[in-house]
């Protein structure tokens, strides 16, 4: 296992620690801060503003300031600025790599690979910000014409996760940007540098002062509770777990704002009997161990069927095995560590339950000793439906395999959780792949495919795993009000 001192070996590129409010760099008005550090090695990597209330109603003010201004842009100028903005995360992929890698843990190639996701939603929406229209008709009885056109929703907060530092918030930021929406993001205190980053490259893309501000906060419940409070708000976008998503909506229900929610997932995998097994190991890898499996839409329950189940578990387990562990930015890693020594315990905790419950560990099962919040790339065969880590996110890089007899109860065993986000099937079988797509209580499939994720189709879940759609032409409609206008057509 290679540890390296980031902050001995490595530059830290450049990049802002303060808040960003009305197109001002400024410190907290208390002064506070508050540490980012490498979970790779626990190094503190810089200290950030800590925001208080105060600072994020300041930020709010200075969104509602630009909101009519901002609306009253040309679709065309805010699509271009988006456009610039696509070009400068592409130009800067190498050093906004190396900043989340260091503050979130992935490895640099992981990290690229996001940034490049993240990127996509701002060319996306650059090209979606001239395609808002509404319509003219008649009016069935005649006598008058019935207008409908698209208005932007108005001031925005954003809340988003430490697990995909830029991209949870480009496909937020890009749609509100095209739509002529204004915002205050709150990007997770474990990670704030990528968006601090991102906020530098929008401004030098010409988004004027105050459509985007940006705070920082050790104290994330009070400052959102005071914006979702205010009643100039008009919507909230979180993407997290489902007990807090489940605050906030209870929050924004006092001034009935519009509201995305994309929480929490416990994907089903799908394996058939007549499965192509090389595609569905090769999936399987994809859909579990991208971004070390902290992703909401990671596979989180493996559901075999019993014919197979021994020789998938082998092929998958021998992939896993190959892995490289080590911190992010050493040659050669293929799995970072996790975000925190909690999220590692939690790991442990449910990995020690499946045993419990019969569950064989075929690889893996184990942390790395030695600094930093690492565990080894775990399969599970044999795992009891009794099991924890069948109903719990695990959220790491662990693959409890569980078996079926047929088509029903698979689809029982995916359907059994609160959750509904994505699901994974891999089959032969057209018929059955269409069925089982229907059946299954989720928002998103990946048939005979392990990664689902794409700026052109909407990105949401269903139950537990929230509502709302962000990408896809679906993905501005969040941020658009339908306003009518009837108009009297005086007869002769």
């Amino acid at each position: 296992m290679t540890y390296i001192d980031t902050t001995a070996q490595l530059a830290l590129p450049a990049v802002q620690t303060r808040l960003l409010v009305g197109g001002a760099w400024r410190d907290a008005a208390s002064g506070r801060t508050f540490a980012v550090e490498d979970p790779g090695n626990g190094d503190e990597l810089a200290q950030v503003a800590d925001a208080s209330v105060a600072d994020g109603v300041a930020a709010l003010d200075a969104a509602v300031a630009a909101q009519a201004g901002w609306a009253a842009t040309p679709p065309r100028e805010r699509g271009e600025i988006l456009r610039r903005a696509f070009d400068l995360v592409v130009e800067r992929q190498d050093e906004l790599a190396t900043i989340m890698t260091l503050e979130m843990g992935k490895s640099l190639a992981e990290s690229r690979a996001e940034i490049t996701y993240a990127a996509e939603f701002f060319r996306w929406f650059a090209e979606e910000a001239v395609r808002i229209s509404g319509r003219f008709s008649a009016a069935p009885g005649g006598g008058s014409r019935l207008l409908t056109m698209k208005q932007p929703v108005g001031p925005c907060l954003f809340v988003t996760p430490w697990n995909f530092p830029l991209a949870m918030g480009t496909r937020k930021i890009g749609p509100a940007i095209a739509a002529g929406c204004t915002m205050v993001v709150k990007p997770a205190s474990a990670t704030p540098l990528s968006m601090y980053a991102l906020g530098e490259i929008l401004a030098e893309a010409g988004l004027p002062d105050g459509v985007l501000n940006i705070v920082t906060t050790r104290s994330s419940g009070d400052v959102t509770g005071a914006l979702l409070a205010d009643p100039r708000l008009r919507k909230v976008s979180f993407t997290g777990s489902t007990e807090i998503g489940r605050s906030i909506v209870e929050q924004s229900a006092a001034n009935l704002l519009r509201v995305s929610m994309e929480l929490g997932g416990n994907a089903p995998f799908l394996v058939f009997e007549d499965a192509d097994l090389d595609k569905a190991v090769d999936g399987a890898m994809l859909a579990k161990m991208r971004n070390v499996g902290e992703a909401c839409t990671a596979a989180n329950r493996f559901h075999v069927h019993a014919s197979v189940a021994d020789e998938f578990a082998a092929r998958l387990a021998d992939r896993m095995s190959d892995l490289t562990v080590g911190h992010g930015t050493a040659d050669g890693t293929d799995v970072g560590p996790l975000v925190d020594d909690a999220t590692r315990e939690k790991v442990e905790d449910l990995v020690a339950d499946a045993v419990r419950h019969g569950g064989e560990v075929v690889t893996g099962g184990e942390r790395v000793d030695g600094p930093g919040h690492y565990y080894r790339p775990t399969v599970i065969k044999g795992v009891s439906r009794d099991a924890r880590i069948l109903r719990e996110e695990v959220f790491g890089p662990v693959a409890p395999i569980a078996t079926f007899d047929d088509e029903d109860e698979a689809i029982r065993a995916a359907n059994d959780t609160e959750y509904g986000l994505a699901a994974y099937v891999f089959t032969r079988d057209l018929d059955r792949a269409l069925r089982v797509a229907e059946r299954l209580e989720v928002g998103m499939v990946g048939l005979n495919a392990g990664v689902v994720s794409n700026p052109a189709a909407p990105f949401g879940g269903v139950k537990a795993s929230g509502f709302g759609r962000e990408g896809g032409a679906e993905g501005i409609e969040e941020y658009l009000e339908t306003k009518y206008v009837a108009i009297a057509v005086p007869t002769d």
